[in-house]
């Protein structure tokens, strides 16, 4: 499979709404996506845990394992990789991963997608 970009950006919030280290749920282009801001970094991935298939990684823990940024899932706890959406716990499962940045202070969204 290879990965394709959307080409515009959307807007999806001022970078002053979101609180280091937590997610938040956001509609980008009909997709869900879960938003996370670290100390200097922005990440998005989808928002659909491919575990469970239930809706609910901007709900996850934010942490880091071995210096890389990471989310667990609130219901079954695999972690995943927020720089790339590959599962530390689970060889093969991943989440697709988004571009994010903050241009005046408004953070943007790309999407990407499997195609």
């Amino acid at each position: 499979m290879t990965q394709t970009l959307t080409l515009t950006w959307t807007t999806v919030c001022l970078l002053d709404r979101l609180e280091p280290d937590r997610g938040v749920a956001a509609l980008v282009d009909g997709v869900q996506i879960a938003l996370f801001r670290t100390a200097d970094e922005l990440f998005a991935i989808d928002n659909r845990d491919p575990v469970s298939g239930a809706y609910v990684l901007s709900r996850g823990i934010v942490g880091s394992r071995g210096g890389v940024p990471t989310v667990a899932s609130p219901l079954h706890k695999q972690v995943y990789d927020l720089r790339s959406g590959h599962c530390l716990d689970l060889p093969g499962v991943a989440v697709a991963r988004h571009d994010a940045r903050c241009r005046n202070g408004l953070v943007e969204v790309r999407l990407r997608q499997e195609g």
